[in-house]
């Protein structure tokens, strides 16, 4: 499988696997489906419930410190809480923005997953909080997912009782929806199992 890739998925419940059984989380099928693919892919899933981007901001350099060595690759999934408590978006675009700078200073790649404004917060928030994302992609050049919770809309037998956190179902929907940029965005990495190529 080549070498292994360590992924640090750094998020909320919906990385924590908020009312899943152990190993049904986003990171942990997220690891099994990029492993199925032929990647030697280990996610460190550092997503706590309830989790703002002050907190993922406060924790990330001791995340990252506590490595043996930089991770691969960073999949962040945070600022949904922010919204639902309906913090200033510009704490969230600036929390955002340390994470994602931290993180280039680092040479570490990242996947940022979105996340849209809901519509009983207003136009006004909306039209604040939903630009975070694509702005903070395109000035770090990290990849990004417009949407992370895109699979579950309109489906209702895919969210547990509490209507936002996904089922098993659909966290396995998400991530065939992300498997792909998740995997294009690990670095190149060759195999050395794998016969040299003929000339």
């Amino acid at each position: 499988m080549g070498d292994e890739l360590r992924i640090v998925a750094l998020g909320d419940s919906l990385f924590a696997g908020y009312g899943l059984e152990p190993g049904q989380s986003y990171p942990a099928r997220l690891e099994a489906a990029l492993r199925a693919r032929g990647l030697n892919a280990r996610i460190t899933n550092a997503g706590v419930s309830g989790d703002t981007t002050a907190g993922g901001l406060g924790r990330l350099d001791f995340t990252l410190n506590s490595m043996e060595k930089p991770p691969a690759l960073v999949v962040i999934s945070l600022g949904g809480n922010d919204m639902l408590r309906g913090l200033p978006p510009e704490a969230t675009r600036k929390n955002l923005d340390e994470m994602l700078g931290k993180l280039k200073a680092r040479g570490i790649p990242v996947v940022l997953m979105g996340m849209l404004a809901a519509p009983n917060l207003g136009a006004d928030y909306r039209g604040k909080f939903d630009p975070i994302y694509p702005a903070l992609a395109k000035k770090y050049d990290a990849a990004l997912v417009p949407f992370f919770l895109q699979p579950l809309l309109g489906r209702p037998d895919l969210v547990q009782a509490d209507r936002i956190h996904p089922t098993l179902a659909g966290i396995d929907l998400m991530v065939e929806a992300t498997v792909d940029q998740v995997a294009g965005a690990l670095p190149k990495v060759t195999n050395p199992a794998a016969p040299p190529a003929r000339p």
